[in-house]
């Protein structure tokens, strides 16, 4: 009798830690989410190399402000779609592009040294674009320096200023610049891309939500 009883109380005991166990499960189910987090704002941002790059009207009515790292393959990928973007709005829109090399990409500082020696013969676009056109190639080698080389020979720089303007102060002195701003709105990743400054979420960094929140702004609306 002891025994049976003995064997009830255990059944019993592990009934209601089954019970608890399943509500305890269920509560965390329906539990909320944690908050996400605000988005950032270039309100109060440190300012950026002065001038920034530019591609667009100084009077268009939205702008985007990219931060990216020419290493990086997602902003190899935004690349085409952002051109082909702003070929659609004409003088609606502008983009800004800001240097945010990362510290995982080995050759993410170089090749921003490469876009601002060619930007001192203003063939900075021009730069930018071949840098994410030809990202898996110079990506893939040691010793980036000749091929930054030769692609600055292709677009018919001055190769000899080229050569030391990369490792002048100026380019140097703008990639900081840049990366202050980012930091002090505290962006850890790329590409990130605000428009009329403010962050575009998550959701919106693909073609469609970019064109979806550039029209949004052109209507009046909130992006």
């Amino acid at each position: 009798m002891k025994r049976h009883l003995t064997l009830i109380m255990i059944l019993a005991g592990a009934l209601v830690g089954t019970v608890t166990g399943l509500l305890l499960f269920r509560s965390d189910l329906f539990r909320s989410a944690p908050p996400a987090e605000p988005l950032k704002e270039l309100s109060k941002a440190a300012p950026g190399a002065e001038p920034p790059h530019i591609r667009g009207e100084a009077g268009a009515p939205v702008t985007i402000e990219e931060f990216a790292d020419f290493q990086c393959p997602p902003c190899r990928k935004l690349h085409p779609e952002l051109k082909k973007i702003k070929d659609e709005y004409g003088t609606r829109l502008r983009v800004i592009y800001r240097h945010l090399p990362l510290s995982m990409h080995e050759h993410a500082i170089a090749a921003a040294r490469a876009s601002e020696a060619a930007a001192q013969q203003n063939r900075f676009w021009e730069m930018h674009d071949l840098l994410f056109e030809q990202q898996r190639e110079w990506s893939a080698v040691k010793d980036v320096r000749d091929l930054f080389i030769g692609y600055a020979r292709s677009l018919g720089l001055d190769v000899e200023r080229f050569t030391r303007d990369m490792d002048g102060p100026e380019a140097n002195a703008r990639i900081l610049s840049d990366q202050k701003r980012a930091e002090s709105v505290d962006i850890r990743g790329t590409p990130t891309l605000f428009l009329n400054g403010r962050e575009l979420p998550a959701e919106s960094m693909s073609a469609e939500g970019i064109r979806a929140a550039i029209n949004a702004a052109l209507n009046g609306k909130a992006s």
